[in-house]
């Protein structure tokens, strides 16, 4: 398990660079990972998101809160005031979490306060990347932050995605085996993804598979979330590669 303490780090830092961005940035800019979003969109997302995550733990709220209700959730006109308003928004994020308890409203029901830390970690440093993108600046993403948020990302599968009538492709084949294998010494993280009657079943560990996408955490995550192209070259495509392009057109955006 990755500690609260790297997660919100990941936050403050991710945010900082945004933060950046926002600073320095025409906002007008089309984020070419975010279909129809701008960096002044992708940037008011990621600060009311941390908003919307604190108060949803400050309150220790039972279904989530209107999103779009958030105090403070509106982007600051002024230049000078935007860095600070992303900055105050990981801040106040990192605040009510450490000092928070359970139980709090998930996506998978009552949780603990620190499930805010992880999901807020990878949307941060996802949307972050989506930022650096945008302005020609290639992402990395700590190797032990991205192997978990793969690890997270495989987690939300639904176990409905087996494919249907109305010609939506399955995610993986029934019978078949994708193996995803980041391999930065420090994370070694392995998953398998095997196709079974009605969905998927997720394993992790190593073992042979018909598709193995190997290379580093960040690269790995960024691909499996369409932010990097799957030909790029920090990683390996190893079988069969129509496999991957079945997992990516099935997986939602």
């Amino acid at each position: 398990m990755v500690s609260t303490d790297l997660l919100l780090a990941e936050v403050t830092s991710s945010a900082g660079t945004l933060a950046g961005i926002a600073a320095t940035a025409d906002l007008t800019t089309t984020v070419p990972t975010c279909p129809d979003w701008t960096l002044r969109q992708l940037i008011t997302h990621v600060g009311r998101a941390h908003r919307w995550a604190a108060a949803i733990v400050a309150t220790q709220a039972a279904e989530p809160i209107p999103f779009r209700e958030v105090p403070d959730g509106r982007l600051p006109d002024g230049l000078a005031e935007r860095p600070a308003w992303l900055r105050d928004g990981a801040a106040r994020l990192a605040e009510t979490v450490t000092a928070g308890s359970g139980p709090v409203w998930t996506h998978f029901g009552p949780g603990p306060a620190s499930y805010w830390a992880r999901r807020m970690a990878h949307e941060t440093a996802v949307h972050r990347a989506d930022g650096q993108i945008a302005v020609g600046i290639r992402p990395e993403i700590d190797p032990v932050v991205a192997a978990d948020g793969i690890a997270e990302w495989l987690g939300f599968l639904p176990d409905g995605l087996a494919g249907d009538q109305a010609g939506h492709p399955a995610l993986v084949p029934e019978g078949k085996v994708v193996h995803f294998h980041a391999t930065d010494a420090e994370t070694d993280g392995e998953w398998l993804i095997r196709g079974v009657p009605g969905g998927v079943t997720v394993v992790a560990g190593h073992g042979k598979g018909d598709l193995a996408l190997r290379g580093p955490a960040s690269a790995i995550l960024l691909v499996l979330l369409r932010r990097l192209p799957p030909g790029d070259p920090a990683v390996e495509v190893i079988g069969d590669r129509s496999l991957l392009d079945a997992w990516l057109a099935a997986t939602p955006f």
